[in-house]
C-alpha cells in the first residue's frame, strides 16, 4: 500500500460538520503572495519582474531597501524585490498551479498559528505552464498564503474596529484540513 493511499484512509475530516453547520467558520483563500528577492537592481531585477509578470499575469509591485549594506552593494532605497499579490479565483488557479510543483504535498510545519503557510519554489520552470525563456533565466521565489474566517474585516475595517474573537481564529488544523478537503494537499 502506498503512502498517499495509507494518507487518504487515515485522514478523518473533523472540522467539515460544523462547517456545514456554520458556513461563517468555513476558512477560505483570501490572499497568494509571490515574493522574488533578487537582492540588488538592474539586469537581475528586471528579468525576475517580468518572469512574474509571464507566470501571473499580472504587473509586479517593487520592494525597495530599507537601509544600505556595504558589503553587499545595496543602496537605500534602491529596488531589491518583487512581489505579486493574487487574490479570487486567480489566487486559487495559481495555488493549484504552485502546489503541482510539490506534488500537493505541504509539511505540517510549514502552518504558522493563524492558520496561514508559506512554503518556497526552487525554479519557476517547475510550475505547470509556467514559460521559459533562455533570455531571462530562472528564478527562485517564497510563496505565503493567508487563509481567513468570513467576518475578519472587524479586523480591518475603517471605522469601529474590532479584535476577533479567540473562538473564530482559524488554528493549523483547520488550515490543514482546509487544504486537504479543498485542494487535495498531503500534509506530511
Amino acid at each position: 500500500m502506498s503512502d498517499e493511499a495509507v494518507e487518504q484512509e487515515t485522514f478523518v475530516p473533523q472540522f467539515a460538520e460544523e462547517w456545514e453547520k456554520s458556513p461563517m467558520k468555513k476558512p477560505r483563500l483570501t490572499a497568494l503572495i509571490i515574493n522574488a528577492s533578487i537582492g540588488e537592481s538592474g539586469p537581475r531585477f528586471e528579468r525576475a519582474k517580468e518572469i512574474l509578470r509571464q507566470i501571473t499575469n499580472k504587473e509586479p509591485a517593487d520592494r525597495h531597501a530599507k537601509e544600505s549594506v556595504r558589503g553587499f552593494n545595496i543602496r537605500k532605497g534602491e529596488p531589491i524585490a518583487a512581489l505579486v499579490t493574487l487574490r479570487g479565483e486567480d489566487a486559487k488557479t495559481m495555488l493549484k498551479r504552485l502546489l503541482y510543483a510539490y506534488d500537493y504535498i505541504l509539511k505540517a510545519n510549514s502552518f504558522d498559528n493563524q492558520g496561514n503557510f508559506a512554503f518556497g519554489i526552487n525554479e519557476h520552470v517547475d510550475i505547470e505552464n509556467a514559460p521559459f525563456d533562455p533570455m531571462l533565466g530562472t528564478i527562485g521565489f517564497n510563496v505565503v498564503v493567508k487563509l481567513e474566517r468570513s467576518g475578519y474585516r472587524l479586523k480591518y475595517r475603517q471605522r469601529k474596529r474590532k479584535k476577533i474573537p479567540k473562538k473564530h481564529l482559524l488554528n493549523p488544523s483547520e488550515a490543514m484540513e482546509f487544504m486537504r478537503t479543498e485542494f487535495g494537499v498531503k500534509i506530511i
